[in-house]
């Protein structure tokens, strides 16, 4: 069969041009090129089926080793946490009776602390008795001195009285004599005068007169064109000023205000108006002894020079009465800037005896007892101080603490609470910290006993190789407490054998 087809192929070869054996060749070559090349896909075909499987019957051992190991592990574990878990509640019940104990004994102190201060608050309320019934007695020593006193002085007033009585009646005899005599020289001059004045009015009558018809004309016409002026200057007036007299209306609402607190000081200005009433007598008497003065200023030059003083003294008491009124007006400034800082200081002031009030319900009982803490220094350096505070102060801001040493008591306490809080903070930060390092030994312990994909996919406590674990501890475990003996890992022989070892 063979040798008569390759004589049949070589016979039609044979038949066949050049053209037509190259391209049957290359058509031969090209089906055995496809042939050899579904060959090798349908190998390669073969071989990626057989790897996939391979690779899911591994991962399925992996699985189930892991299962199994887990399950090794998780048994081990949990003997260790059960032995954990009886040392930590002995532990706890050591602890808790040592609390016991040292709540007992605090208590105990208490109450010593309970008597020691009823026994002072007795000795207290009995020097405090002490002090009252001293009290009493100076007080009834200084009634009887007083009265006594009392008794010398109504002596001496009722002897000076009498004196003064006499002197009183013969002065005021002497006065009514000379209240005589003046007043009949004061009646002769009043007649002689309302005859000079009565004489003198007719003469400047009639000039009065005649001066009047020839002036009324000229003053009709002044008259006329000043009222067009001053009504034109009207209008301009309350044109331009019609916000100064809306200003002015709250000034003199504001104004009539502050006339209420004026009145109320004017009861300051009683006393100056009985000055001025004891100024009036004596003006009175002043009068009657210059009466005989009087008699010489009817001449021309002494009348003129007492018209000068007299213009001058007016002047005088018109920058009297200007001083006097700025005093007042800064007077009642003042007086009501004090009013209203008085006013802010008492709100202040019952502000902080509220937040003293809040705070006092806050004091523990130690506070309340002795409220200030005792000093730190030795005897010698307490004198030392002492004899510093005694001396004269040299500058201004050592005269200025001396002022305000009353306030020592109150910034003791501030001081002390002001430690307490820093001592407070830092015991917090404490306590924080530890906290924090509590949590991170309580999260890597529940990673440890819990299973799922998420604890999984990290990093994982349970898996120990030669008593080491994956896992980085960030908090060292120094507390005797929650000390455990450390992790004693067994893996069998067999199960080595069975599991890891290639068969």
């Amino acid at each position: 069969m063979g040798p008569k087809k390759k004589g049949k192929k070589s016979g039609k070869l044979s038949k066949m041009t050049e053209e037509e054996r190259l391209a049957y060749e290359e058509q031969k070559n090209l089906a055995e090129e496809e042939l050899k090349k579904k060959k090798e896909d349908m190998l390669t075909q073969f071989l990626k089926d057989k790897l996939a499987k391979e690779e899911r019957a591994t991962k399925f051992n992996i699985n189930k080793l892991n299962h199994q190991w887990r399950n090794i592990m998780r048994e081990n574990k949990s003997k260790e946490l059960k032995k954990d878990l009886e040392i930590l509640s002995q532990t706890f019940e050591r602890i808790v009776d040592r609390k016991d104990a040292t709540i007992k004994s605090l208590a105990k102190d208490l109450q010593e602390a309970d008597e020691q201060y009823s026994m002072a608050l007795r000795a207290h309320l009995q020097n405090v008795d002490g002090l009252i019934d001293q009290q009493k007695l100076r007080i009834q020593s200084l009634q009887q001195e007083y009265e006594e006193e009392l008794e010398v002085i109504h002596e001496e007033f009722d002897t000076e009285r009498a004196i003064m009585i006499d002197q009183h009646n013969v002065e005021m005899n002497d006065i009514a004599d000379i209240l005589f005599a003046m007043e009949q020289n004061f009646q002769d001059k009043e007649n002689e005068a309302k005859s000079e004045f009565q004489s003198m009015t007719d003469e400047i009558r009639n000039k009065h007169m005649e001066e009047k018809h020839g002036l009324h004309h000229t003053l009709q016409d002044k008259l006329e064109f000043y009222w067009k002026e001053f009504s034109n200057a009207l209008k301009m007036y309350q044109e331009n000023n019609q916000d100064r007299k809306l200003a002015f209306e709250e000034l003199k609402s504001k104004d009539d205000d502050s006339a209420q607190e004026i009145d109320a000081q004017m009861r300051k200005l009683t006393r100056i108006s009985e000055q001025i009433a004891q100024l009036k007598s004596k003006m009175a008497s002043n009068a009657k002894e210059c009466e005989e003065r009087n008699r010489q200023l009817k001449e021309a030059s002494e009348r003129e020079k007492m018209l000068a003083h007299f213009q001058h003294l007016k002047s005088q008491m018109n920058k009297l009465r200007d001083g006097e009124r700025d005093k007042l007006t800064k007077l009642t400034l003042e007086s009501n800037s004090a009013i209203k800082e008085l006013k802010r200081n008492i709100e202040k002031l019952q502000c902080i005896m509220k937040l003293g009030e809040i705070c006092r319900k806050f004091e523990t009982e130690e506070e309340k007892v002795l409220p200030f803490y005792a000093s730190s220094l030795t005897q010698e350096e307490q004198n030392d101080v002492n004899a510093a505070v005694l001396e004269a102060p040299n500058e201004a801001l050592v005269t200025v603490m001396h002022e305000y040493s009353t306030l020592e008591n109150f910034w003791k306490r501030f001081n002390k609470v002001s430690l307490d809080k820093l001592a407070l903070e830092k015991e917090k930060q404490g306590m924080m910290v530890e906290n924090q390092q509590l949590r991170t030994l309580l999260k890597q312990y529940l990673d440890g006993i819990s299973v799922n994909d998420e604890i999984l996919s990290q990093v994982n406590p349970l898996f120990i190789v030669n008593n080491k674990t994956n896992v980085k501890l960030n908090v060292p475990v120094t507390d005797p407490r929650i000390r455990r003996p450390v992790a004693q890992t067994v893996i069998e022989a067999s199960h080595a054998v069975k599991n890891i070892l290639p068969s």
